[in-house]
């Protein structure tokens, strides 16, 4: 029986392990200690922190894995490169990883290879900061380069000294670098793609619309396809995503890509080295018809993936996060009676007496819809009907 390794134990890896079990193999999931929903469905569990490289190394070599993956988080990305590396296992490379998991060498590679994206600027102290907002134009993004998810990012909209102190300590909460950076805000359309890259080739790219929750920055809440853009819009989107990944010497891995379009230009903003979360790998399956984190696991373990044909029909789908307003506990729920082949998947993350957290980031969410429709107005219709039903009372 093949073993695979997944990193992380929280909810967007449940689906993930879930999936290596029905396929038969061996799971073997690695991550800290606390409440994480994943570690029920693992055949063996190690509780051990997911940036630590060789410690994970050694108990890939000690188990004798054949595979080694993730999904919707950044943080295990290098120590899956790592691995890889180590013991000449498939996926993505540990260059590929540290440079899709560090914004700074993510930028530093996307302006050397000619990927449209913002200006920007590494800082690390006072002066730097000075420089960078004498040197760029406002509004201004302030970024941890080693975060996902949201955090550590700030957008600064002014020159005042109260609000860039302000971001600066958001920023140094979250990160483990003693820099970060300042890189220019482009206003525009936000949008953001799914991919998939095996042995060299982009096997297909999925621009997505996304609805976006504006706190310090905007946060993903959900997300719709088919994306209705122009062609051209559509092909440089493309085009970008293939450029980036060979930017970052990025192979045999899901790809998650941040997109601004301004003045008919597509630039990208981020690239990351797995699936997306926010229910993106269901999106993904459904728009395509095929099974994405079996695809995720072929990948890993070298295997044959599934081709998604130019002639394949294309399923329209929306999903939206459910989310607390407050912080609390969960006294009451009541979910919708709705019988709809449409509807794909209703559910909570929590159950009464749960604590749970007013949303700010991603992983605040307490549950998810995912619906589809025969026109992505059909899909986006079901999705605010059934949403619109749910009641959720914390206390």
């Amino acid at each position: 029986m093949k073993k695979l390794m997944i990193l992380g134990a929280g909810i967007y890896q449940v689906p993930l392990i879930k999936k290596a079990k029905e396929m038969g193999l061996y799971t073997i999931v690695v991550s800290i200690e606390g409440n994480y929903p994943g570690f029920a469905y693992a055949d063996k569990v190690y509780y051990v922190d997911t940036t630590d490289k060789e410690e994970i190394r050694r108990i890939s070599q000690e188990e004798e894995i054949s595979g080694i993956c993730t999904t919707g988080t950044d943080v295990a990305v290098p120590s899956i490169g790592y691995v890889c590396d180590s013991l000449d296992l498939p996926g993505v490379s540990e260059k590929g990883a540290l440079c899709a998991s560090d914004k700074d060498l993510m930028k530093e590679r996307f302006i050397q290879h000619g990927v449209n994206t913002a200006r920007y600027r590494v800082v690390s102290s006072a002066d730097d900061i000075e420089r960078a907002m004498d040197e760029l134009e406002v509004p201004l993004i302030f970024k941890a380069v080693d975060s996902s998810g949201s955090r550590g990012i700030v957008k600064v909209s002014g020159k005042s000294r109260k609000e860039i102190d302000q971001a600066v300590d958001i920023v140094k909460k979250v990160t483990k670098k003693n820099y970060f950076i300042i890189e220019e805000f482009i206003e525009g359309e936000e949008f953001g793609a799914q991919a998939l890259i095996y042995k060299g080739k982009v096997q297909f790219v999925m621009p997505h619309g996304d609805y976006v929750f504006v706190g310090d920055t905007g946060v993903p809440i959900g997300h719709y396809v088919p994306y209705d853009m122009p062609e051209d819009i559509l092909e440089q989107a493309y085009f970008q995503t293939v450029k980036s990944a060979e930017a970052l010497g990025l192979d045999n891995c899901a790809l998650n890509v941040d997109f601004i379009l301004r003045d008919g230009k597509v630039y990208v903003l981020e690239i990351g080295a797995r699936a997306g979360a926010t229910c993106l790998p269901e999106m993904i399956s459904i728009y395509y018809g095929i099974d994405f984190y079996k695809m995720i696991i072929q990948t890993a373990l070298g295997e044959k993936i599934e081709t998604i044909s130019s002639g394949t029909v294309k399923a329209a789908n929306a999903c939206r996060l459910v989310m607390a307003e407050k912080t609390g506990t969960i006294t009451r729920i009541q979910m919708p009676d709705v019988c709809n082949p449409h509807l794909k998947d209703i559910s909570l993350d929590y159950k009464i007496g749960d604590q749970v957290r007013k949303f700010h980031i991603g992983p605040d969410r307490i549950g998810q819809v995912i619906t589809s429709g025969d026109t992505l107005e059909d899909a986006v219709e079901l999705l605010d009907k059934v949403y619109g039903k749910i009641e959720i009372d914390i206390e």
